[in-house]
C-alpha cells in the first residue's frame, strides 16, 4: 500500500510539472515579440541633435551693455585670457525623429528644433546630415526637416483610429542620447485633450518615454507608425508612467501644409466653449452630457455673423459629432478657412441647424485677463449660499456689466465654496431647466433664486475678467 501510495504521489507531482509547464509555454506564446519589428524598422528611425549658439561680447562676457549692472558681475566672475580667441559655446539638445520618404523628410516634434541655429540628424549606419527646417507648429507640436540623401529606409504609415485601448505598442528614440533604444507598453487611452494643447487627441500609453525621445515613433505591433511621442506627465521629470502621442494622421496632415508652405492653416468660428457636465445638461434640457457649451461669441465673429448664441451647445460641426468639448476645436482648426459648414446647436430644448463661413486662426490669439473689482458691503446670503452687491460704476462702466449682473461677494455655503465660483466673479445669468433669465439686480437675483426648489441645480453664467462661462450651482437642501 504505501508503495502504491508513493507511486500516485509521483504521479501527481508529474501531472502538476507538466501543467505548469504548459501554462508558461502558452504564456510565452500570448506575449508580443518585439524583435522582428525593431530589427525592421530601427533603420527609419534618426537621432536629432540641435546647436544653439550663445551669444558673447568681449572676453567672453555675454553680450550686455556696459552700463547694465550685470556686465561687471560676468566680468569680474568669468575668467579671460588675454590674446585667446574668442568662442561662443551652444547650447545642444537631443531628440529623436523618422524618416516619412525616401528622399529625405523627416518627422519630429516642433520643440526638438525650437530656437536651433543648426540642426543635425543622424542615421543608424553613422551618416550625418545637416537639416533643413521646412516649417514647424508649435500647436500641434510637428516640425518637418529635410535633409539631402535618396534612396533612405522610410516608416510604413498606419490608422491610428484602429488602435484600441490595451494594444501593445513600441516607441523607438534616443533617451538621454542612447540612440535607437526600444521601450513597449499599451494603449492606456485616446484622445486625451491635455491643458492648453486644443487641436491634437492624443494616444496616451505607458510606454516608458525620457528625454531625448521626444519626436520619435510610437508603433503598433504590424510595425505601423501610428504616433509621435511628445510629451510625458512627471513630477520628476523622468518617466512615470504617463506618456503622450500625436496621432499619425493629425502629423500627416500638418506635414503636408508645411512642405507645400512652410505654414499651416486653421479655421477658427470666434466661440469660447466649455465642457458639457451632467449638471449643465440638466439645466440646458439635455438628455445626457455631450457638446460643447458656447460660454461665449466674439462680437463680429464669424459664429456671431452665423447667429450662434452664448448657451448653445454644440452638437456638430460640418456633419462630424461632437462628442466632447473637446472635438471642437480639432473639428473646427482642420476646416478649410472660408468654407462654409452646416452646424447643429441645442438651444432652449430644441435642435438648431445653422451655417457658419469658417474664417482663418490668427497665428497670435492672446486673451486678455482683467481682475475684477468690487465693494464688499454686509449682504445676506439666499438660497444658493452666495452673497452678491451691485457692480461699482467702474464696473458698469468697463462694458462688460453693461446689460447689467450682480457680483459674488462671498460664499457662504460649502456647495456654493465646492463650486468654480470665486468672490470677485460676476452673474449675469441663470438658466433653469433650459429657460435663460438675464439679471439685472440684486433684487431680481434674489427673488429668483427664492422660487428654486431645495436641492435642485441649475446653472449661472460666471463672467471673470474678460472671459464668461456656465457653472453649476447646487440650491441649500434645507
Amino acid at each position: 500500500m504505501k508503495a502504491m501510495a508513493f507511486v500516485f504521489r509521483v504521479f501527481a507531482l508529474f501531472g502538476a510539472l507538466i501543467v505548469l509547464v504548459s501554462a508558461q509555454s502558452a504564456l510565452a506564446r500570448d506575449l508580443p515579440e518585439f524583435a522582428d519589428l525593431a530589427e525592421r524598422q530601427g533603420a527609419a528611425v534618426v537621432n536629432i541633435s540641435t546647436t544653439q549658439a550663445v551669444r558673447q561680447g568681449r572676453g567672453g562676457v555675454p553680450s550686455l551693455d556696459e552700463d547694465d549692472p550685470m556686465f561687471d558681475l560676468f566680468r569680474r566672475f568669468i575668467p579671460r585670457h588675454p590674446g585667446a580667441p574668442r568662442v561662443d559655446p551652444d547650447s545642444r539638445s537631443l531628440g529623436s525623429g523618422f524618416i516619412v520618404s525616401s528622399d529625405g523628410y523627416v518627422l519630429t516634434n516642433a520643440h526638438v528644433v525650437d530656437g536651433a541655429d543648426e540642426i543635425v540628424v543622424k542615421l543608424t549606419d553613422k551618416r550625418e546630415f545637416r537639416a533643413r527646417l521646412m516649417g514647424a507648429d508649435p500647436r500641434t507640436d510637428v516640425a518637418l526637416l529635410k535633409i539631402d540623401a535618396s534612396g533612405l529606409p522610410r516608416v510604413v504609415l498606419g490608422d491610428p483610429n484602429r488602435l484600441r485601448v490595451g494594444d501593445w505598442v513600441v516607441a523607438i528614440g534616443s533617451p538621454f542620447g542612447f540612440e535607437n533604444s526600444v521601450t513597449a507598453g499599451i494603449v492606456s487611452a485616446k484622445g486625451r485633450s491635455l491643458p492648453q494643447e486644443n487641436f491634437v487627441p492624443f494616444i496616451q500609453t505607458d510606454v516608458a518615454i525620457n528625454p531625448g525621445n521626444s519626436g520619435g515613433p510610437l508603433f503598433n505591433m504590424k510595425g505601423e507608425v501610428v504616433g509621435i511621442n511628445s510629451q510625458i506627465y512627471s513630477r520628476t521629470g523622468g518617466f512615470m508612467g504617463l506618456s503622450f502621442a500625436i496621432p499619425i494622421d493629425v502629423a500627416m496632415d500638418v506635414q503636408s501644409q508645411l512642405r507645400a508652405s512652410g505654414r499651416v492653416q486653421r479655421g477658427r468660428i470666434g466661440v469660447v466653449i466649455q465642457e458639457v457636465s451632467r449638471e449643465l445638461a440638466d439645466s440646458f434640457g439635455l438628455g445626457k452630457p455631450v457638446g460643447a457649451l458656447v460660454s461665449s461669441v466674439e462680437k463680429g465673429s464669424p459664429a456671431d455673423k452665423a447667429g450662434l448664441e452664448q448657451g448653445d451647445i454644440v452638437l456638430r460641426f460640418d456633419g462630424k459629432l461632437v462628442g466632447i468639448s473637446g472635438d471642437l476645436p480639432r473639428i473646427v482648426g482642420g476646416t478649410r478657412p472660408g468654407a462654409r459648414v452646416p452646424v447643429q446647436v441645442w438651444r432652449k430644448g430644441m435642435l438648431r441647424d445653422l451655417s457658419v463661413v469658417v474664417a482663418e486662426l490668427p497665428e497670435d490669439n492672446k486673451i486678455r485677463k482683467v481682475a475684477a473689482k468690487l465693494p464688499r458691503p454686509d449682504a445676506a446670503p439666499n438660497k444658493l449660499g452666495l452673497v452678491v452687491v451691485e457692480p461699482n460704476a467702474e464696473q458698469r462702466r468697463d462694458g462688460r456689466m453693461a446689460g447689467g449682473g450682480v457680483v459674488v461677494d462671498a460664499l457662504r455655503s460649502a456647495s456654493a465654496r465646492a463650486s468654480e465660483i470665486q468672490a470677485g466673479d460676476a452673474i449675469l445669468a441663470i438658466v433653469n431647466r433650459g429657460v435663460r433669465i438675464d439679471i439685472r439686480s440684486v433684487d431680481q437675483f434674489n427673488r429668483v433664486v427664492a422660487a428654486l426648489d431645495l436641492g435642485q441645480t441649475v446653472t449661472v453664467l460666471v463672467l471673470r475678467g474678460d472671459t464668461q462661462t456656465f457653472v453649476p450651482l447646487r440650491t441649500l437642501e434645507r
